[in-house]
């Protein structure tokens, strides 16, 4: 980790003009990627008309990338300036939805065509990811990673709270090419506001003949599994990440086709996890140090995994549906941003500097290359058992995750996290 001696930044972030441009960039890409995570798909449900076994293999498509390259592109990035990967991802993101909103307007922006665009655009934003998790640690010193963290998510949940509304709000009221092209020009944002980093970054020294990548991808690997907090961390997270993507594909269903909501509505709803997500991020910079680390971790998992449970007991568009749509959707947000921003905390603090592209790469890895089996596992369900039933089965298997944390070394966190293995 970056000693208060190698790293000058002021006392307080907020008057470091890099991390407020970090900060700005990750909360206008957040926004980008929000909005199109939710525009792509509801064009293909409410445009397209594809069923829920198409919509399983387009999700599944999109999130391939991760499983695919997470560790490739982590083990490449501790060897290169994170700024300068974050700014060329930022460039292909915008060309490529860009591209898309052209075929829109042509008439072209069929499913093989979403295809293409979902997979390529996943590609690039496991590329900025794993920038951008690696950044932080190496612009601030580690007494700052917690604030900064909690910062940072707190720039993802104004993207939850503006990207979901916003898409389904020009899905239904304008056209898919504007819902796509308005992701494109928060690409360009973040682009314009990373590139304005000045700070050098401690990148660590190439030897001269650098190890090979699988060498480096081994290494990175045997240093998640061989630490106990970081294991945890990893199978934890494969279980969230694999049915919450089984969930999404299956409430992405429901929603429109069981409850009758518009794409409007639809927006509104998931819209609702973004303010739940910055309270989230603000108890984050609070919250463990009051009651643990572990605790915060376990408690908020199960609180915001279960909020999804009372969702299949909806029916039709009743008064109380948006409502409970939103509590559900803010609850979730508020459990799943304390997790978030303590595990990172936890992750960053026991890794040494040149590991942190490698570790952060096997952790997304373990979760985000899950994703893909669980849309599909969503979209297979819904077709076989129906939408109510498969959302029901699947909302009550992310509750493994908080089982997985509680019966490890993660719950017994206390409320500092110096000292944790690993840390340099």
């Amino acid at each position: 980790m970056p000693s208060s001696s190698s790293v000058h930044v002021p006392s307080s972030l907020w008057r470091d003009r890099d991390f407020r441009r970090l900060w700005l960039g990750q909360t206008a890409s957040q926004l980008g990627e929000q909005a199109s995570l939710v525009v792509l798909p509801l064009f293909a449900v409410l445009t397209l008309g594809i069923g829920a076994g198409q919509l399983g293999v387009l999700r599944a498509v999109e999130q391939a990338p991760t499983l695919l390259l997470s560790l490739f592109v982590g083990a490449w990035v501790d060897g290169w300036r994170t700024r300068t990967v974050m700014v060329m991802a930022d460039v292909g993101r915008t060309v490529v939805l860009g591209a898309a909103a052209v075929a829109g307007l042509l008439n072209w922006l069929g499913l093989p065509v979403l295809f293409v665009v979902v997979f390529a655009a996943g590609v690039l934003s496991v590329f900025f990811d794993m920038a951008y998790q690696a950044s932080l640690v190496r612009l601030v010193t580690q007494n700052q990673l917690v604030r900064g963290n909690s910062a940072l998510e707190g720039s993802r949940s104004a993207a939850q709270i503006g990207g979901p509304a916003l898409g389904g709000a020009l899905v239904t009221l304008l056209s898919a090419p504007i819902a796509v092209a308005s992701s494109a020009l928060f690409f360009a944002v973040s682009f314009l506001s990373v590139r304005r980093i000045r700070r050098t970054e401690s990148v660590p020294e190439r030897a001269e003949r650098p190890p090979r990548v699988w060498r480096r991808i081994h290494e990175g690997l045997r240093f998640v599994v061989g630490d106990s907090l970081l294991r945890t961390v990893c199978l934890a997270a494969a279980a969230f990440q694999f049915f919450f993507a089984a969930t999404m594909t299956g409430y992405l269903l429901f929603l429109p086709r069981e409850l009758h909501l518009s794409g409007t509505a639809v927006g509104l709803a998931l819209a609702a996890t973004g303010p739940g997500a910055l309270v989230g991020a603000l108890l984050a910079a609070r919250l463990p140090s009051r009651f643990g680390y572990g605790p915060v971790i376990v408690g908020a998992a199960a609180l915001g995994d279960g909020a999804f449970l009372c969702v299949p007991a909806l029916h039709g568009s009743c008064g109380a549906t948006i409502p409970v749509l939103l509590a559900a959707n803010f609850v979730f947000g508020v459990g799943g941003q304390l997790v978030n921003v303590t595990v990172m905390a936890v992750r960053q603090a026991a890794t040494p500097l040149g590991m942190q592209g490698r570790a952060a790469a096997t952790i997304n890895f373990a979760g985000m290359g899950m994703t893909p089996l669980g849309s599909l596992l969503g979209g297979f369900l819904a077709q076989e058992w129906g939408l109510r039933t498969s959302l029901l089965v699947t909302a009550a298997g992310m509750l493994l995750s908080p089982m997985v944390m509680k019966l490890s070394p993660l719950a017994r966190l206390g409320r500092d996290l110096h000292g944790l293995a690993g840390t340099e």
